[in-house]
């Protein structure tokens, strides 16, 4: 299933790394969080590349969110237009991964031929990567809101199945969607120094 995808890639002067953002529901570009946790980055000397997975057509079809193969696909077609631009060409490329968008950034860092430098996953869902876990060989950051229990177990077991170096991170106090004061400053710190480490 192809599809023309949109996105708004900054790439600052003198940048480490650019990375792409991935969101299960399709609205990496539009969500807030994302933006922010983006300009943070940006502030950091990294890229970003804030695109949708999925037009607003395929969001409609709930299913389409949980389809970590075509979600996977479309990361991967953006990583290679990302390559394809000279600002971006020759720096080392990571993922940050929310809900799905998490399991997709893993099954596409999967692939054998994947160069993917560092990878990041707030609130996600890594469990439904599945088998593809064990190849994932990226630094993988997992970051979870304290509170949010049942995402945090999941976590805890798709970190087991990691094949690469990993880290959870829990903000405690925080929620699903990170909404409390102070908890996405804590993402985006947590998040800027995972890439800055793994980017140099």
């Amino acid at each position: 299933m192809d599809a023309e995808l949109s996105g708004q890639l900054v790439v600052p002067d003198g940048a480490r790394g650019v990375v792409l953002f991935a969101h299960g529901s399709g609205s990496s570009g539009r969500s807030p969080r994302n933006r922010y946790v983006a300009a943070a980055l940006n502030e950091a000397g990294l890229g970003t590349l804030l695109f949708d997975l999925l037009t607003p057509e395929e969001e409609y079809d709930r299913a389409n969110v949980f389809d970590i193969e075509l979600l996977a696909g479309r990361l991967l077609t953006a990583t290679e237009r990302v390559r394809e631009q000279s600002a971006a060409a020759n720096l080392p490329l990571g993922y940050f991964g929310a809900s799905t968008g998490a399991a997709a950034a893993l099954s596409a860092a999967a692939e054998p031929d994947a160069d993917v430098a560092a990878i990041v996953s707030r609130g996600g869902r890594p469990d439904l990567a599945g088998p593809r876990l064990a190849s994932v060989r990226a630094p993988t950051l997992l970051i979870v809101g304290g509170h949010d229990e049942q995402v945090l177990e999941l976590n805890r077991e798709a970190q087991r199945e990691l094949g690469g170096e990993s880290r959870l991170e829990i903000v405690p106090g925080a929620t699903h969607l990170f909404e409390e004061p102070g908890a996405l400053d804590q993402v985006a710190d947590l998040t800027g120094s995972w890439f800055v480490t793994h980017f140099t």
